[in-house]
Parts: C-alpha cells; sequence; structure tokens
C-alpha cells in the first residue's frame, strides 16, 4: 500500500431535491401487500400472489394457517380472544386487588399439596396451604390487614410443593415480576414480592417509524468503568448519545432476569422480572419514558426460543414433572445451547408466553420485539448442525416444527392487533419464506427480519481477502438478495461479531494500529486512515442498498477497539472488556470521533430523505476494474470507490431522473477523517443520454489531492 493515502477509498452521495421529498413519502409498507385488485385467499396460501414458486408448498401453507386458525377460534370460545388471553399476568402469579388483597396462583398440576411461604410468615411450611382447581392451577388470596397488604414490599416467599417424584420441593413463582441474586451467599436467585408505588409514564409512545434505524444495547455494558451499569446511568449517560446519532429504534438485551451475567441474557429464569443487576423495574420504565419523550422506540430482545435449565430459580421440573413448560425428554432439550425447549403445542405454555409479551408491552411501554433464536423456534433440529440452501424444500416437511410457526404466528397476530403499531423483528437465518408476511397472507406476521448473512460476508471478506481483491458483484448481490415483500434489517455486524475469538470491523481493518495510531498527536497511518475510510464506506453501502431497517450494535458506530466478553472464569471475573468506551468518543485528540460523527451524519441524512423506506436500489455500475458501485435509491444517487489507490475525474455514471445534483454526504469530509478530494460545490448536471440502463449519465469531478 502506498504511503500516500490521497487515494484512500472514499464514497458521495448526490441527491436531486425535486424528486427526493417525493420518495421520501413511499414507505416500504407498501411491498408487502398483494395487488389491491386481487382477492387473497383465506386459507393461508395469498403468499403465492407475491411468490408463485411456492406453489409445490401450498398444502404445508394450509396446514400451518389452519392450525393457528384453530387455536384462534379455541382461544376465542374459551379464553374470550387473544386479547383476553394475554393477559394471563393480571390473574396468575401474585396480584394484588384494589382492596389490597393479595392472590397468588400458579400452575402446577404434577404438585400433590401446596403452600405459599414467605417472609410474611416466617418462612412456616404449614400455614398458608394452597388450594388446586381441575386444572391444575394452586391458589391462596391472603386477605388485607388493616387495609393494607399482607405481604411487606420486598420481602422474600417462594412456593413449596410436595411432588410424587421428587418429595417436596421449593420454587420461585413462575409469573414473578422482581428477583434479586446476591452472589456474596449464593448464585441462587431469591423471588420478592414487589408492589411499589405504581410508575406514572409522562410521554406517550411516539409514531411508529418509517424507517427503522435500530440501536442495539446492553444497559449493564454501556458504562466505560469496570462494573454493571444501571438503568438510571443508561437514561442520563448513553440515551442522550443515541438521540444525537439519530436512531430511532433501540433494541435493549439482557432484559429478562438471566441466572448468568456472561450469557449475555439468553439462559433466561425468571421470564417476567425485568434484571435487577441493573435497578428497578421502575428504573426500566423511566428509561422507556424517557426514551418515548426523545421520539425513539424501545424494543425487548425478547427470549422466546429456549429457557435456563435452573430448577431452584428457574422453570425446569417447575412442579417436579419434566414436561410442564417444555417437551419431555431429549425433545424438550437444545443440546447446544443446554437449556430446554418449550412446548408452544400446550395450551398453559401459549397463555404463559403470549402474556410475556403482554406485559411487557403494556407494564414496561415496550414498543416490540426482536424474537430471539427464531430459526430454534421454526424448525425440529432447531437449526443444529444444519445449512440452509434456499431450497423451497427445506422449509416444509418434517424437519419443521409446525406447533413453534404456529405459535409465532399467534405472537404476532396478538401483538400486531392490540398495538398496530408495533414492530417485531425476526432473528431467523435460514430465509424462511413469509416469515414478514401477515397472517391473512399465510405469513407468520413479523415486521422484519434480521439480514444475518451480511454481517457474516463483511467478516468472511476481511478475514480473508485484501480489499484490492473484494468481489463487488458478490457484495452487492449478499446487499440485496432478500425476499420480495419482505422486510429485511441490515447490518455490519452486531453483538455476535463483537464477542471474543472475534474481532470487529475496525479491529479487523487497523489490527495492533489501534493502539499506537488513534491520536491525532501520531501520523495518520495508511492502514489508520484506510480503515477509517472502509469502515465508513461499508457501513453506508449496507445501510444504503442492505435492507428496509438498519442496525448497530453500540459501540460499533466508532468502531469500538476491543471485543466483548463478560466476566466468567476463564478471565479472572474481569469487566475489562464487558463495557463501552464512550470515553473514546469524546477525547478530541483520538480518531473514534470522526467515526461517530460520520454515523450521526449518515443515520440524519437517511432521517431526511428516507432511503430505508424506498423501494429496493436500483444498481448500475458494479465495476470490477475501478471498483465502484453506483445505485439509486430515495432520490439519491450512491457512488462508491473502493479502488485501493485510483481517483477518477469525470468519471461518468447513470442516473435515472434528469436534473441537477448535488453532494449531500460524502465520506472523504475533513471531520470524518477524510481528506477533502471532492469539492462539494461543484453542481452535477445531467445529460440526456442513456448510459449503464439509465436515461441519464452525468460526469462526477473527483478532486484529487496528493498527499495530507
Amino acid at each position: 500500500m502506498s504511503s500516500k493515502v490521497a487515494a484512500a477509498p472514499q464514497t458521495i452521495n448526490v441527491a436531486k431535491d425535486a424528486k427526493a421529498k417525493a420518495l421520501n413519502e413511499k414507505s416500504a409498507n407498501t411491498i408487502t401487500e398483494a395487488p389491491a385488485n386481487d382477492e387473497i385467499p383465506n386459507d393461508g396460501t395469498g403468499v403465492l400472489k407475491l411468490d408463485p414458486w411456492l406453489g409445490p408448498f401450498a398444502d404445508g401453507l394450509r396446514s400451518r394457517f389452519s392450525k393457528a386458525q384453530e387455536w384462534i377460534q379455541k382461544i376465542n370460545k374459551y379464553e374470550g380472544g387473544l386479547d383476553a388471553f394475554s393477559k394471563g399476568y393480571e390473574k396468575y402469579g401474585i396480584t394484588v386487588a384494589p382492596n389490597n388483597d393479595i392472590t397468588y396462583r400458579e400452575w402446577a398440576p404434577n404438585a400433590i399439596s401446596a403452600h405459599f411461604i414467605g417472609d410474611f410468615n416466617n418462612w412456616d411450611r404449614l400455614s398458608h396451604p394452597m388450594t388446586k382447581n381441575p386444572f391444575g392451577v394452586w391458589e391462596i388470596t391472603l386477605p388485607a390487614v388493616n387495609g393494607k397488604p399482607a405481604i411487606e414490599h420486598g420481602s422474600k416467599l417462594k412456593i413449596t410443593m410436595e411432588t410424587p417424584n421428587m418429595g417436596h420441593i421449593d420454587r420461585l413463582p413462575a409469573w414473578i415480576e422482581y428477583v434479586t441474586q446476591d452472589l456474596s451467599v449464593s448464585p441462587v436467585y431469591d423471588a420478592r414480592f414487589w408492589n411499589p408505588e405504581k410508575y406514572v409514564f409522562k410521554n406517550p409512545r411516539p409514531a411508529k417509524p418509517k424507517s427503522a434505524r435500530v440501536y442495539e444495547a446492553h444497559v449493564g455494558i454501556s458504562t466505560n468503568e469496570y462494573r454493571v451499569g444501571t438503568y438510571k446511568e443508561f437514561t442520563a449517560n448513553t440515551l442522550p448519545r443515541i438521540k444525537k446519532l439519530g436512531y430511532n429504534v433501540i433494541q435493549l438485551m439482557a432484559i429478562q432476569e438471566h441466572a448468568y451475567y456472561a450469557s449475555f441474557g439468553y439462559q433466561v429464569t425468571s421470564f417476567f422480572a425485568a434484571s435487577s443487576r441493573y435497578g428497578t423495574p421502575e428504573d426500566l420504565k423511566e428509561l422507556i419514558d424517557t426514551a418515548h419523550g426523545m421520539g425513539i422506540y424501545v424494543l425487548l430482545d425478547i427470549v422466546h426460543s429456549h429457557a435456563c435449565k435452573n430448577v431452584l430459580d428457574g422453570l425446569n421440573m417447575f412442579d417436579g414433572s419434566d414436561h410442564l413448560y417444555f417437551h419431555e425428554g431429549g425433545k424438550g432439550r437444545h443440546d447446544l445451547w443446554d437449556s430446554r425447549l418449550f412446548n408452544y403445542g400446550h395450551h398453559e405454555v401459549l397463555r404463559f408466553l403470549l402474556s410475556n409479551l403482554r406485559y411487557y408491552m403494556e407494564e414496561f411501554q415496550f414498543d416490540g420485539f426482536r424474537f430471539d433464536g427464531v430459526t430454534s423456534i421454526l424448525y425440529t433440529h432447531h437449526g443444529i448442525g444444519t445449512g440452509f440452501s434456499g431450497g423451497y424444500h427445506e422449509y416444509f416437511g418434517p424437519n419443521v416444527d409446525e406447533e413453534g410457526v404456529v405459535y409465532l404466528m399467534l405472537a404476532n397476530e396478538m401483538l400486531h392487533e392490540v398495538y398496530p403499531d408495533c414492530i417485531t423483528i425476526a432473528e431467523d437465518v435460514s430465509g424462511m419464506p413469509a416469515l414478514c408476511l401477515k397472517l391473512s397472507l399465510g405469513g407468520v406476521g413479523f415486521d422484519y427480519r434480521l439480514a444475518m448473512a451480511i454481517p457474516d460476508m463483511w467478516i468472511k471478506i476481511l478475514k480473508e481477502k485484501q480489499d484490492e481483491d473484494w468481489d463487488l458483484t458478490n457484495i452487492c448481490w449478499t446487499l440485496t438478495n432478500r425476499r420480495h415483500g419482505e422486510k429485511t434489517i441490515a447490518y455490519a455486524e452486531s453483538h455476535d461479531q463483537a464477542l471474543v475469538g472475534d474481532k470487529t470491523i475496525l479491529f479487523w481493518l487497523c489490527d495492533k494500529e489501534l493502539y499506537t495510531h488513534m491520536s491525532t498527536l501520531t501520523d495518520y497511518s495508511p492502514i489508520i486512515s484506510r480503515g477509517i475510510a472502509l469502515h465508513k464506506m461499508i457501513r453506508l453501502l449496507t445501510h444504503s442498498l442492505g435492507g428496509e431497517g438498519y442496525l448497530n450494535f453500540e459501540g460499533n458506530e466508532f468502531g469500538h477497539p476491543e471485543w466483548l466478553d463478560f466476566p466468567r472464569a476463564g478471565n479472572n471475573n474481569s469487566f475489562h472488556y464487558a463495557r463501552r468506551q464512550f470515553n473514546l468518543v469524546d477525547d478530541q485528540l483520538l480518531r473514534y470521533r470522526w467515526l461517530n460523527d460520520f454515523d450521526a451524519a449518515m443515520q440524519n441524512l437517511e432521517d431526511k430523505f428516507g432511503w430505508l423506506a424506498a423501494p429496493q436500489a436500483y444498481i448500475s455500475l458494479k465495476h470490477e476494474g475501478d471498483k465502484v458501485i453506483v445505485f439509486e435509491r430515495a432520490g439519491l444517487l450512491f457512488i462508491f470507490n473502493f479502488h485501493h489507490s485510483n481517483s477518477f475525474t469525470d468519471y461518468r455514471v447513470g442516473v435515472e431522473e434528469a436534473g441537477t445534483y448535488k453532494v449531500v454526504l460524502n465520506t472523504d469530509r475533513p471531520e470524518f477523517g477524510g481528506f477533502n478530494r471532492i469539492d462539494e460545490s461543484v453542481k452535477f448536471y445531467t445529460t440526456d443520454m442513456p448510459w449503464n440502463n439509465r436515461r441519464n449519465f452525468t460526469q462526477v469531478y473527483r478532486k484529487f489531492s496528493d498527499g495530507h
């Protein structure tokens, strides 16, 4: 690589003002609907109008749709509909009546007897017996004492049961809303009666964003200090950063209580309890309320794909049986995750899971969910040892867990029926057709799917090839290879790529020089300058070409220098890598701020022009020799020069709309770590002559700067 950094890669956006506003108002929602004049069949095969290639699998579509309708009819008949059914938390678990009577209900059909115990009765195992109804639900009511609840707020409690196979067992209530852990005593959680003064939300939910710009965040690591961060700190310190960057959706990880911090929140023990590691439920409500005041949606990373196998403080063996919430035997165990698998075909399990979703929407005012591990829910093999070629036969037949598919159908139908503006995102690696179509079309009902192939592609390229050898055709194909009519969230890297054992994109690009050459007091080395340039270009290309939404994991926007690793025995329980070093951005002598500022410019430009909500881009040029990509979307003309040494003067590019164009974003600006080689005062006039299958062309003027 030449020591002259003038030829580092760069990209520009140019916009034609007249066209941009109109395209900005076009929503990608329009592509999820079948043609208006077509009559949609009511048997789950409406998706065939969008994708006729699914024709041979029409029976499979009808089967899953029919089973979903059977459940809806059953729930309508016996439970009063999905709305009422999903409010199980108002009846199950520990509830407090307006007169302060406390009622506790628990589904545990295998138990012979059950007693409610805790600080309130000095842990007397016989003083508060519970009664069992014909459906296996135990119940007890504690009348108010002098008008006050009989159990003190914050006090510990449990249910103790006699079982035919395990004798006497103690468990935490399955629907408990607050649990705490004192590691100095035991890793086992304590259940607490949580009955504080009700939090009053100050801000209404904001309007649903047309373009989803998602900031994936973990409260615990959102501090640069060597400890677990708190909800209140996130509210005060991190929310303003997210707002300034221009993101309009936050995806919160590791909220449901989990036994092991290093599990990243994916080994859930208490599904209705917001993690006490970061503070109280009221602190989390304040966080969401404050985000709403900033106009930001908040999604919960929900884990319904599996559950922690803990017995003492989880759902496993809850009533002494192996099959209460889960399948029995091997079918109920995930070999790779070492966890338990839900029985999605059971009435009470559906009540528990659907109510779990409703609880977070209603009580915490979340705006939707990112469903974790959807691939595991969809298939009987759970994705273990299975590669997906994209052949439609992989999405139907015996390998598909139809009960899991139907659960997701019901979950999305309930959520969108009760909360029409909610957002649901599926983490599915398989590419299941119709995953992001409405139930009425035969779809599973998600709003978006994660484009999981995109970050895999970038990491593979960075690991295996020099950037001068990148295959632009393959890059563009991966970025645009998504199902027609189903919206996608694109991302260059997520939390998975940040974990120990891998490296972030900037780390792959710059490696050890991140530790020696990121200060502006050091020379701007070729490796750092090119790494910074490619970091910006990779993210903008992914953002503008890869989907109908965009996601970033916190810290990666400024090229976080180190991986992510939670405290564990293997690292002497160190917090060194379990934090986000936002202090690096705030230091004006470090080059990280350039990437942070570019990310903000990119998000705010999308907010103005709305390319994520516009139809998919038209790529007019992928030139392997010049290493140039050109495409149009939402009235913007995107031009990327990935060449490692060549700049181009008067480079001819095709453009559909005639008119005058100007630069609106340029990665080579000095404030983004660039070298100011593009004269932004120049206007670009189109010529009425076809070029690269576009009706017009323009000549792109590039000002070349030789050196620093």
